[in-house]
């Protein structure tokens, strides 16, 4: 059995690292959300798979190893042979912000078919996790909101993390709608801060997942706020957990870190469904996710600065220490 099955893009992040004689370097990087999910979980203990299509070229043969070397159960990664491996050009500004222009026209991750699907993974897994990204062109947005209804037909949890990323979409409008057409589907969403008035029209975060809550059912609703930490909500009980002051250096896969690590401690207590936590499990989950959030800021790139359980732990020992 899997603990947490991730489904949608998996992609290369070329992102800007300097200059040379005036050129640009970039380096490739591994990446694509629901990836970087499953990589994160993976690295944190628990046992995952991920489900998507990459093209039959060098790009697609590095994602691959990636997931392997990284404990990533890879048979539900299918090699399109007439597709290129997608691509996304990463731009990150003196802060560590970044912005993507992606090389996605007809590339393999958006030819993913409901018949690509892994029936298999998808009925003896305890996490089904998606994104947006995937939901922007046909055919792969179909074989994920078909993998999502098998999945949750069998029982398992349903995470997902809109991921917005407006260069992607036809219209504001189109994003806002699709977005909110799977929300009913869903047990545990993260969504940023800068993504909250895209689907509420507020800022407020009491109001906003409170808004989300009422409207869709969600029981666990995360806000990550970057440098401040993160808010959530199940139903009528709220907290925030602050944030850990690092010198960032790229917030690339920080919110997929975020999440990688929330679902690995729900993994390691053996909880499946939001309302089985304590309150202080909950408060202690979101705290240690944003922990290891914050140690990928500090590195760059997004599946490669991301924590072993090993260094999150010993990060965790060092702040016990120093809090006595």
């Amino acid at each position: 059995m899997k603990d947490i099955v991730t489904v949608g893009e998996i992609l290369i992040d070329l992102t800007f690292n300097g200059r040379e004689n005036g050129v640009p370097h970039y380096t490739a990087n591994p990446g694509g959300a629901p990836a970087n999910v499953a990589v994160a979980a993976s690295r944190l203990g628990a046992r995952t798979a991920f489900i998507g299509k990459v093209g039959r070229d060098y790009f697609g043969d590095f994602l691959r190893r990636t997931l392997e070397e990284n404990n990533v159960d890879v048979s539900g990664m299918l090699v399109d042979p007439f597709a290129r491996t997608t691509m996304a050009v990463v731009s990150l500004s003196e802060t560590g912000e970044r912005s993507f222009s992606f090389y996605r026209l007809n590339c393999a991750d958006i030819l993913l078919r409901s018949g690509d699907i892994s029936l298999p993974l998808l009925s003896d897994t305890r996490f089904l996790h998606f994104g947006s990204v995937s939901l922007t062109d046909e055919p792969s947005r179909t074989a994920t909101l078909y993998a999502v209804d098998r999945a949750k037909e069998a029982g398992a949890t349903i995470t997902y993390d809109p991921n917005y990323r407006a260069n992607l979409w036809k219209s504001e409008a189109q994003a806002v709608e699709r977005i909110k057409s799977v929300l009913g589907k869903v047990d545990i969403l993260k969504i940023s801060d800068e993504e909250l008035p895209l689907l509420t029209g507020t800022t407020d975060y009491d109001a906003g997942t409170r808004q989300l809550y009422e409207d869709y059912g969600i029981p666990l609703i995360l806000l990550t706020l970057g440098a401040d930490g993160a808010y959530y909500r199940r139903g009528g009980e709220t907290g925030k957990a602050a944030g850990f002051k690092v010198k960032v250096a790229d917030t690339n896969g920080a919110g997929d870190t975020f999440f990688g690590a929330f679902l690995s401690r729900m993994v390691a207590l053996g909880v499946d469904k939001p309302a089985d936590l304590s309150p202080e499990q909950l408060y202690e989950s979101v705290r240690t996710a944003n922990l290891a959030a914050s140690i990928t800021t500090s590195r760059h790139g997004a599946i490669p600065a991301m924590p072993e359980l090993k260094e999150l732990k010993e990060r965790e020992e060092k702040l016990r220490q120093e809090a006595e």
